[in-house]
């Protein structure tokens, strides 16, 4: 039985390969087309989108130019040639308003765009764009059934995002760049409210203007001890339960110990 199967499978591997090959050569552009889309049915995206290339400019105006445009579109999709198939889509999408597949395929290319987000620690520049093609389909299609996976999506992208300012912030304050983790800390803190690195980048920036202060020149000194003091309260009040609270209660004490001397000098 399965040798029998094993036959089978080859046979018709041959088969769809000798049509792929008879199509290529052929000047038939119907059926390039029909074999095209044989093999889209079959899983063979990369053959079938040659034998769509051939024929996409010879059936535009004709009626069956949008189901071919559409299969165009998401052999790219299938064979994740992302950048083409995000254009495909749009194109398609303005081509045809009406189509029963604008919903789909409006969705699918902003979703090229997401596969195209790079890891949070590169360039975010296409994750933006990532984010606003997304949100954009929701915008147009609020009731989507792709709406659900659209907002993963979205949450997704944010994080990476997040992601990436609270490590630029960070790396700051591990280069002692204090100064500049404080400013980056405060940019985040505002930038992504909601954010789950919230008590971390807190905690961080009160770490930050802890060094700033305790190794402070002496007539910034002061100021910089009360800034630490102001940060740490809105730390501790945010997270009392939080894993850093027992670091940053003894931190807090030598802020004390060290604005002492200041009262007992007045």
């Amino acid at each position: 039985m399965r040798n029998l199967l094993s036959i089978i499978v080859v046979a018709c591997v041959l088969s769809s390969c000798s049509q792929f090959q008879k199509a290529m050569k052929s000047e038939d552009i119907a059926f390039k087309f029909k074999t095209g889309d044989s093999l889209y049915k079959l899983g063979k995206f990369e053959k079938a989108n040659r034998l769509f290339a051939q024929v996409v400019p010879k059936y535009k105006g004709k009626p069956q130019a949008e189901k071919l445009m559409y299969l165009y579109s998401k052999s790219f999709f299938e064979m994740k040639d992302y950048y083409v198939s995000g254009y495909q889509f749009e194109r398609f999408v303005s081509s045809y308003p009406r189509s029963e597949k604008k919903e789909e395929a409006s969705f699918l290319s902003a979703k090229s765009y997401y596969m195209l987000s790079p890891i949070y620690s590169k360039d975010q520049t296409e994750t933006k764009e990532a984010i606003e093609k997304l949100q954009e389909f929701l915008n147009v299609f609020p009731e989507s059934q792709y709406a659900s996976e659209a907002n993963t999506l979205i949450k997704e992208l944010d994080y990476k995002l997040e992601k990436k300012a609270f490590e630029i912030a960070k790396q700051y304050n591990h280069i002692s760049d204090f100064q500049a983790s404080i400013k980056s800390f405060d940019n985040f803190i505002y930038g992504f409210p909601g954010s789950s690195l919230r008590e971390s980048a807190l905690f961080y920036r009160f770490d930050s203007a802890y060094k700033l202060a305790i190794n402070s020149v002496e007539y910034k000194k002061k100021a910089r001890l009360e800034q630490a003091k102001e940060y740490y309260t809105t730390f501790k009040q945010a997270y009392s339960n939080s894993e850093f609270v027992e670091t940053a209660d003894v931190m807090a004490t030598e802020l004390d110990k060290e604005l002492e001397t200041y009262s007992a000098k007045s």
